[in-house]
């Protein structure tokens, strides 16, 4: 596991009245079960420990502001300086609620791999990946983070897409876990990195998003997308590759790459005109147009919409009726459909990930996202 860029310190601190014992104890008592914590609750979380605890032992923010470029030093300056005038007292208490709720979190997390589901397969942290009655179901399994997609995740979704293609099953599956389908790329990906390393982050990361869209673009069988929640960003791109998109009445679709200083990517800037025309496909990817289910539907990104309280049983039911099919006829078929356009969409991908690298090489693109952190922290 990597080195964590965001250091929550602990220290002890004398006790000086009864009312503050009992809260200084709930305190102390979060740092030891902070330490225990065994999965990384994400720098998000992390800053707000991290300012909460600062707040607690030392008071409203009084360091000096460190220098734009200094990614880290700067989210938790802002952090910190956010609580503004908030009591010590007040942030100890926080800080312990914040850690029990994470503590909870992760119990149930526990409890459920403790069970795991029929058909579940092994070696996977950021999803579950299940194959049962012809349909292996990739979800995404980092619902505390909205199921963003970090470095491992990237690795992981590469790694069930290969076996999907190669097991048994009939079709795959591609869903999030809980509230959220997926909130696109996770941008610690980006906070984590030292100035001195952005050259290397920005080529490893291009090679690691065209092997990841290769993947979509390859994948033999039919390729369904239960969009269950919002959507943002390359979880949205790669929908143009699915062979069926249902949806959620609740889901939205964001491509905010202009917002970020970025590009688009998953072969959208290719797919979307197709799908939707020229001027709606520029109102998303140029000028980080939301759209609803129902808008989505209606451009054609999205197959079919479906009201959230019977979502589920609604789909599933079809999907099941679906992976009944003759399987080689299905993928026979899949490959007719495709095959006129592979060459081109890798050819897309390819020009995307150049764009994209010297996008995240630019002062807008970094300007853009210290940005996106500052009026994050200010939430």
């Amino acid at each position: 596991r990597p080195t964590q860029a965001i250091w929550v310190p602990a220290i002890h601190l004398h006790m000086t009245a009864a009312t503050m014992q009992v809260s200084q104890k709930d305190f102390q008592k979060a740092q030891e079960q902070l330490k225990v914590l065994k999965k990384d609750p994400g720098n998000e979380m992390k800053l707000k420990l991290y300012a909460l605890f600062k707040q607690a032992t030392e008071g409203p923010c009084n360091a000096p502001k460190p220098g734009m470029l200094d990614f880290v030093k700067k989210a938790k300056w802002d952090a910190w300086n956010s609580l503004g005038n908030l009591s010590q007292d007040d942030a100890r208490q926080k800080y312990a609620e914040l850690v029990s709720s994470l503590v909870s979190a992760e119990s149930a997390r526990q409890k459920q791999e403790a069970s795991p589901e029929e058909g579940r397969h092994d070696g996977y942290e950021t999803l579950i990946v299940t194959t049962k009655n012809n349909i292996t179901k990739i979800m995404f399994n980092r619902p505390d983070r909205k199921n963003a997609i970090n470095r491992q995740m990237y690795r992981e979704i590469i790694k069930a897409l290969e076996e999907a293609g190669k097991n048994d099953s009939t079709i795959a599956v591609i869903t999030g876990n809980g509230d959220y389908y997926s909130s696109g790329n996770d941008l610690s990906n980006f906070t984590n990195v030292q100035p001195g390393e952005m050259e290397k982050m920005a080529k490893d990361g291009a090679v690691l998003l065209k092997d990841f869209v290769g993947h979509f673009i390859d994948f033999p069988k039919p390729l369904i997308a239960v969009v269950n929640g919002p959507a943002i960003g390359i979880c949205v791109t790669v929908l143009g590759l699915c062979d069926l998109v249902y949806a959620s009445d609740r889901a939205t679709f964001h491509t905010p790459f202009s917002q970020l200083g970025q590009s688009p990517e998953g072969c959208s800037s290719y797919l979307f005109p197709k799908i939707m025309g020229l001027a709606k496909a520029s109102e998303m990817l140029l000028f980080n147009k939301k759209l609803t289910a129902a808008e989505a539907c209606a451009q054609g990104l999205v197959t079919e919409v479906f009201p959230d309280s019977s979502f589920q049983k609604e789909v599933w039911a079809r999907l099941e009726a679906f992976a009944s099919l003759p399987k080689n006829s299905l993928a026979v078929s899949k490959q007719l459909l495709r095959s006129m356009e592979k060459e081109r969409l890798h050819a897309v991908n390819s020009r995307e990930c150049e764009v994209l690298t010297e996008r995240w090489l630019s002062d807008e693109c970094v300007n853009a996202i210290v940005s996106f952190f500052q009026k994050k922290s200010k939430l």
